[in-house]
């Protein structure tokens, strides 16, 4: 073994030791069986929320990327229920016609969906346009408008008989987001990336600034009373822009993480929040501010324990949980005030936390005591899972090239391929052995020198497995999502024992995202409690030991 792979080898069996330490100064012993599930972090509705609307019969309708839902909110009592299940009803953005006709995009599909009516069919009027984000109407004559944002650049016309291809306004605007159609026949709306509040000529693409000086404006609508209403989705802010002189007001101070909003006939403003899964009604006239529905987390995915602590990739925001209370605190917020990219997983060492986002193919490295972000590295392919090791290196899982590359160097640039030929893998930890323990959706679970090697299957059969954690005893706890169950493993002598089953586990794979686009995570706490988050509810289970 050469000197370099010792080191890699020694700084796993740190970073082992470390997080097995972490866990409690006396380990718990094995229990004889588990208690029932219990709830630590309430679920909620949506798998983040986006786009908002107003149909025709007075539905509030939000949609939803990662859950590929479409979702109806009582505009009173905030009960929210599935409008237009997944896949069909992935939905960055809605849009309502004049005669009551409502289209939706695809984000990650790359598509925008139509029908005249809740009886009609579903009909794809574009598609092969990835990032299809914000849409509408031109409520005189019925013509449809599409953006492409984050994933393309680009603002659309779309043939709505769905027989002509999609005719180019204009590209490379700076990301044209949640916009509207006024009056007048010009699209109103943000440039996310210039900070600006534009107007564009959908006949020949002149673009006008109406207002600048946001830290990040997501989305904007018109009152009809001379008012824009925007989104500052880092700020934090609603804004209203008065359209004759471009002057901006603060009318309420939010979260950040902000996503859309849509203005009622009554002239209610309802607000999306992706990183709290909440809709907001706000009254421009009174200022009152009421939540319909809201979660503690959004789309938790990647966890980690740590003595009374736990830790929690939330796609839309990294968080901490307190295992003593089950009160829940941000550390980043998606767009807020930190960098943060939509991460999927966490790996964890005695002083870093790395986060893996198959969304921008980053990792990020922050430091645990000043949670400050040390890197952002990008260019990995669909990384799934991040560990970091005590020498400053990072062990990346990749789907695509199903391999674990460690990186290393000057803002990570340094990358070399210490296994490969993985098949489907999910996510990754340190076993107390200073071993990598991977997880393969086809039913394995592997373990891999961390030093490099060839995977060995310690475990096959496996009814597609994701989260997996060691226990202070020194057995491992896998999630099945296709059984929708815990199964304690040992890798001794080979037995398997079920912590529990019947789990909200389990959801279907993103249209458009990876095998395993919301993988549930598992950890084990300081007293030998269980945890494992929920991709079908958003919320966050305990399982006692019972002894």
């Amino acid at each position: 073994m050469s000197t370099s792979l010792r080191r890699v080898a020694a700084a796993a069996s740190l970073a082992a030791a470390g997080l097995l330490a972490a866990c409690s100064t006396t380990p718990p012993t094995r229990p004889a069986a588990w208690s029932a599930p219990e709830v630590l972090v309430k679920p909620s509705s949506f798998s983040g929320v986006h786009g908002l609307a107003v149909d025709r019969q007075g539905r509030l309708l939000a949609g939803t990327v990662a859950g590929s839902q479409m979702w109806e909110v009582n505009r009173q009592s905030g009960e929210a229920r599935v409008f237009i299940p997944a896949p069909e009803g992935q939905s960055d953005d809605i849009a309502i016609g004049p005669k009551g006709e409502m289209a939706w995009t695809g984000f990650n599909q790359g598509v925008l969906r139509y029908r005249e009516n809740d009886k009609a069919p579903i009909r794809v009027l574009a598609k092969g346009l990835p990032g299809m984000n914000s849409l509408d109407f031109d409520k005189r004559n019925g013509k449809l408008y599409a953006s492409q944002v984050f994933l393309g650049d680009a603002l659309w016309e779309i043939d709505r008989a769905g027989q002509k291809p999609p005719r180019l306004i204009k590209k490379d605007m700076g990301g044209f987001n949640g916009f509207e159609v006024g009056p007048d026949g010009w699209l109103y709306g943000p440039l996310w990336f210039k900070h600006q509040v534009v107007k564009i000529n959908p006949a020949n693409g002149d673009m006008q600034v109406i207002a600048d000086g946001f830290k990040i404006p997501a989305a904007a609508n018109l009152d009809g009373r001379g008012n824009l209403w925007v989104l500052d989705t880092r700020g934090g802010e609603l804004v209203r822009v008065e359209l004759a002189s471009g002057r901006k007001t603060v009318a309420r101070q939010l979260k950040p993480s902000l996503d859309n909003l849509a203005i009622a006939p009554d002239g209610t403003i309802y607000v999306s929040n992706m990183a709290d899964n909440s809709v907001q009604a706000f009254n421009p006239a009174t200022g009152e501010l009421r939540t319909l529905t809201s979660g503690a987390v959004a789309v938790p995915t990647g966890l980690k324990a740590d003595g009374n602590r736990l830790w929690v990739a939330d796609v839309f925001a990294f968080r901490e949980v307190n295992l003593r209370t089950g009160a829940v605190s941000d550390i980043f917020r998606a767009w807020g005030a930190g960098e943060l990219e939509y991460p999927l997983a966490v790996g964890m060492s005695k002083t870093r936390f790395a986060l893996a986002s198959f969304a921008t193919n980053s990792v990020q490295v922050i430091d645990r005591a000043t949670r400050k972000t040390l890197a952002m590295a990008h260019g990995f392919k669909v990384p799934l899972d991040a560990i970091p090791l005590d020498d400053g290196s990072v062990l990346v899982l990749e789907l695509i090239t199903g391999s674990i590359v460690r990186a290393s160097g000057e803002k990570f640039a340094n990358r070399k391929t210490v296994v490969s030929g993985l098949q489907a893998p999910v996510q990754m930890v340190l076993g107390p052995d200073g071993q990598v323990y991977v997880t393969e959706l086809g039913g394995k679970l592997l373990r891999v020198p961390a030093a490099g090697g060839t995977p060995v299957a310690v475990a096959q059969g496996l009814n597609q497995p994701e989260g997996l954690t060691p226990t202070p005893w020194g057995t491992f706890i896998v999630a099945e999502v296709g059984a929708r169950r815990l199964t304690e493993i040992n890798l001794a002598d080979g037995s398997r024992r079920t912590v529990a089953d019947k789990l909200p586990i389990g959801a279907p794979a993103e249209a458009g995202g990876p095998p395993a686009n919301s993988p549930t995570g598992v950890a084990v706490g300081g007293d030998g409690s269980v945890y494992f988050s929920s991709d079908t509810n958003n919320g966050i289970y305990r399982i006692r030991p019972a002894r």
